[in-house]
């Protein structure tokens, strides 16, 4: 059980080889129906690039998620959009997503944020489960995602009515 808060950091371009290196098991074991390994391998290069333009990019805030020092997580918001979340898959069940899920949406409410919004693959029910546990609902928007295979992302929505306080 998660014993310590988890601290938000700007995140570095030093710290993009620990963000992949968390991000690339996590997606395989979280989106592997969305992103099959063997027709769709992660594409490993391409998202550290996106995290260096996303760092670089004024409108984006992109934090690591910090457990005793050291990077657990990343996270990424552009305005009220949740845009990346994720956290190392030895977290998974610790406690730690929750408490940075909290602390973003404490971040983006003090900016002034009232309706937060991101997109979850339908293909994704671990993360689905997560977001609807926390008190985030299905709009009904869908789109497609930006990679092939363009799987359908869901839009949610975070209101402070709809704010859960789930263990």
């Amino acid at each position: 059980m998660l014993t310590e808060g988890p601290a938000l950091r700007e995140m570095r371009t030093s710290d993009i080889d620990g963000v992949m290196a968390i991000q690339e098991p996590t997606s395989i074991a979280g989106l592997s129906e969305v992103f099959p390994q063997d027709t769709h391998p992660f594409p490993r290069d391409v998202l550290a690039q996106r995290w260096l333009d996303e760092i670089d990019d004024d409108d984006v805030d992109c934090f690591v998620i910090l457990r005793e020092g050291e990077v657990a997580g990343f996270a990424a918001a552009r305005g009220a959009e949740v845009m990346h979340f994720g956290v190392a898959l030895e977290e998974w069940g610790s406690g730690l997503a929750r408490a940075a899920h909290d602390a973003l949406v404490d971040r983006l409410r003090a900016a002034g944020h009232d309706r937060l919004w991101l997109r979850v693959y339908a293909a994704n029910p671990r993360g689905r489960a997560f977001w609807e546990k926390l008190g985030w609902t299905d709009t009904g928007e869908r789109a497609r995602g930006p990679m092939p295979p363009h799987a359908e992302l869901m839009t949610y929505e975070l209101r402070p009515e709809n704010v859960r306080n789930a263990p």
